[in-house]
């Protein structure tokens, strides 16, 4: 098993050692810089969502968070942004496709919040070339049942495009977060793509079982395995290594990056330890996401 590395400066030796020539991140976030320096103070403040200290690891300007992320070796990103009320998403979707269009390496992303014409704006991004979605329940505090959202689901199901979906109760549940009221959502759309994040956390059983019944649903890692994540949430050890073989085909490498509480290196580590084999760890890095996209193998 190749060693796991220990600073971000060895990631680059450490992908050529399990035999890739980079990685693909799907859970980055790139935001216009007065709302990411928005979300920064509600981190520093620890905020009612957080429930506790959330140290940023990365908080430089865009052109140096980008060049941290080539030089970490991560070739293929997603630029994760979303609403925390409405008349927002639209003008982050125009705010993304130009971003993605001037940045190589970064994932044309949208996002939408329910309110009218939502199902509208969705379709443009889509029209407009968006490759993977962003949904967050818990900030945007809203039901992802919601009528409105449903042509959206079914429209992101038929272009089979993911959707980046925080629908877990971490790090801190609300009234819609958990698995019940997506896994409403995936029975009404069972091709729906979703990627859940942070693999579900805290109700990592539950959307297990949502995974085991929708084929179509994969989960990203982002947060999980850490001793950061494992102080309140912790993936249940006893039965993590016969879950993540089973999904072994569906997991996929996320980092919070550059939001996240940890080093870059140190949740490549924790990926890295759970002693799965370099055939499944190279699946999470990368094999996995080429699957949705494969022209990032170009």
């Amino acid at each position: 098993m190749t060693a796991a590395p220990r600073a971000d400066a060895e990631l680059p030796a450490y992908w050529a050692a399990l035999g890739l020539p980079g990685i693909v991140d799907v859970h980055v976030h790139l935001m216009p810089d007065r709302l990411q320096q928005k979300v920064w103070e509600y981190f520093d403040a620890a905020g009612p969502l957080l429930g506790r200290p959330w140290p940023v690891q990365y908080r430089d300007d865009m052109s140096t968070r980008l060049g941290r992320l080539r030089a970490m070796g991560v070739q293929a990103f997603t630029g994760l942004l979303y609403p925390h009320k409405p008349d927002m998403a639209a003008g982050l979707n125009a705010w993304a496709a130009e971003f993605a269009a001037q940045t190589p390496g970064c994932l044309h992303t949208a996002t939408f919040f329910p309110e009218d014409g939502v199902a509208d704006y969705v379709r443009e991004a889509i029209d407009a070339g968006a490759r993977v979605f962003k949904a967050h329940v818990q900030v945007g505090g809203y039901d992802p049942r919601d009528e409105l959202l449903d042509p959206v689901w079914g429209l992101l199901a038929e272009a089979r495009i993911p959707v980046v979906a925080h629908v877990g109760s971490g790090p801190t549940a609300t009234e819609f977060t958990g698995p019940g009221p997506f896994g409403e959502v995936l029975a009404r759309h069972p091709q729906l793509p979703a990627i859940v994040a942070h693999l579900g956390m805290p109700e990592f059983d539950g959307f297990v079982e949502l995974a085991r019944r929708h084929p179509a649903v994969r989960f990203d890692v982002t947060g999980v395995f850490t001793k950061f994540g494992d102080a309140l949430w912790p993936f249940p050890r006893a039965e993590a290594r016969a879950v993540l073989r089973e999904f072994g085909d569906r997991i996929l490498f996320g980092s919070d990056y550059p939001t996240m509480p940890n080093t870059y290196a140190t949740q490549v580590a924790a990926v890295a330890e759970l002693d799965l084999g370099d055939d499944w760890l190279r699946a999470v890095f990368r094999e996995n996401a080429l699957a949705l996209w494969p022209d990032l193998r170009d």
